[in-house]
């Protein structure tokens, strides 16, 4: 059974995060990733560490570029820039991070190389767009920041907070990922590619669904509820004997189930906490009567408890934990890539009949210098 993009060539310009996961998930889906990196330094995540694999290379990097070939080209180069362009000519999908107008300066813009290869998709990453906010530089925490998702992170009487991981890189990769599919389904009725944008700003306002919605309607700026939900109780953290455990009621039979499950049924037909409603607007009666209750016995054993009686509950647990619960379940967390190299979290989706690649180990700078290049040097090859 081949993979998804199994033939599909993706020329791989990106660095750092958003781009280096985009064009991961296409090699794990079968397409063939050649990753250009500067001679002697490569993609910047290779020097950010600790912590550091047993061969030195930063896990940082490793996270986003397993199944990939490296080869280093030199862009000021007029050879290297030579064998670049032939790269482009014979691929069917390009992603790049640079600076807008700084591929277009050698010769690699996208209306230079559609010319050339009129069926390539061409995707552009940038932080804000390539009008007005060409030449900002785009990092995943500034754009947290004055998109708002910090505004809505953390404690009320704490600092605005990032999220624990560069989430907003993740998810522009994704829906690079997502313009990228979408772009080929296309081409595959008109035979033309077309360019693709996304930037890190617009991804994160199309990830604040019901907060960006609730501004919309108000006007007012939702505010930072720390493990609060606007608009939900009991949906939070509420502390048990010896830890904390997540609780999500999203109706009024999982608050009944809930309010059964601690031995406080009457809890469900007081008038403060009968309706979604009047349970947001009393919360903080309503966290201290549950947190009195839950008091009685452990985090575990009123997450097994409780989610024996159908509540959404979740004890709150690290990332060791997480992938340890996963396996438990049998959704397959991590897969091994070879090469003394530590395992990864595997692709997130399955599929019925097509199977993503068997993932090998994230390349070494150049590891694959003579490969690309003798293929590129090759002209009897055509794309």
């Amino acid at each position: 059974m081949s993979a998804p993009l199994d033939g599909v060539v993706v020329a791989d310009f990106s660095r750092v995060l958003a781009g280096p996961m985009a064009t991961s998930m296409l090699a794990d889906l079968g397409a063939t990733v050649v990753k250009v990196e500067r001679p002697g330094a490569g993609d910047d995540t290779r020097q950010w560490g600790p912590p550091w694999t047993a061969d030195g290379t930063a896990s940082y990097f490793e996270s986003a570029n397993r199944t990939k070939r490296s080869v280093t080209l030199d862009l000021r180069d007029a050879g290297d820039l030579a064998l670049a362009r032939t790269l482009v000519r014979r691929a069917d999908v390009l992603v790049e991070n640079f600076r807008t107008g700084a591929l277009d300066r050698l010769g690699l813009g996208y209306d230079t190389v559609s010319a050339d290869n009129p069926g390539l998709v061409y995707c552009s990453i940038t932080g804000f767009g390539s009008g007005a906010g060409a030449e900002m530089p785009g990092y995943d925490f500034v754009v947290q920041a004055v998109g708002g998702l910090m505004s809505i992170t953390g404690d009320p009487d704490g600092d605005p907070t990032k999220a624990g991981v560069a989430l907003v890189d993740v998810l522009t990769g994704k829906d690079a990922v997502i313009g990228v599919m979408a772009a080929l389904a296309e081409r595959e009725r008109s035979g033309r590619g077309q360019r693709v944008e996304v930037n890190l700003l617009s991804s994160l306002l199309g990830s604040l669904v019901n907060q960006a919605s609730s501004y919309l309607t108000t006007g007012r700026s939702p505010g930072r509820m720390g493990n609060q939900h606007p608009s939900i109780a009991p949906y939070e953290i509420l502390h048990c004997a010896d830890g904390t455990l997540a609780v999500a009621c999203g109706n009024d039979g999982q608050f009944a189930r809930l309010c059964k499950g601690i031995g406080r049924p009457e809890l469900a037909d007081d008038h403060r906490f009968a309706t979604n409603g009047a349970r947001v607007a009393h919360r903080s009666d309503l966290v201290a009567v549950l947190e009195e209750a839950l008091a009685a016995d452990t985090a575990a054993a009123w997450q097994q408890r409780l989610s024996d009686a159908d509540v959404p509950v979740g004890e709150v647990g690290d990332i060791g934990a997480a992938l340890a619960r996963a396996r438990e379940l049998g959704l397959e967390p991590t897969v091994e890539v070879g090469d003394g190299h530590p395992a990864q979290v595997r692709h997130p989706i399955t599929y019925s009949r097509s199977t993503p690649v068997t993932p090998t180990a994230p390349p070494g700078l150049g590891q694959h210098d003579d490969e690309i290049r003798r293929w590129l040097a090759d002209d009897t090859e055509t794309r």
